[in-house]
């Protein structure tokens, strides 16, 4: 363990003015927080969602829930992409 001394110097860091984070990765500490629940899914689709896992040697739960990732982020990109369309037709109109 650092003396009191010892901390103390570490302590006067400072940031320089202009740091470069053009190389930084957005989000790349962030962990989703995982909810336990319960959901009811078609045997003959559980069996496949299995089989998939085993296969790709991952847990038929990790399959899942980037199967549904995948879902969300392809719904979000569609609806700006919508959303897009539509702003640029209330312009034309007005």
């Amino acid at each position: 363990m650092k003396t009191p001394e010892e901390r103390k110097a570490l302590d006067d860091f400072d940031l320089p003015d202009e740091v470069d984070f053009s190389g930084a990765v957005r989000g790349r500490f962030y962990k989703p927080r995982k909810v336990s629940t319960t959901i009811r899914i078609d045997n003959d689709v559980l069996l496949f969602l299995k089989k998939k896992a085993a296969e790709e040697h991952v847990g038929y739960q990790t399959l899942i829930n980037s199967l549904l990732r995948e879902y969300v982020k392809h719904s979000v990109h569609e609806s700006a992409k919508g959303y897009g369309a539509q702003k640029g037709e209330d312009k034309g109109t007005q």
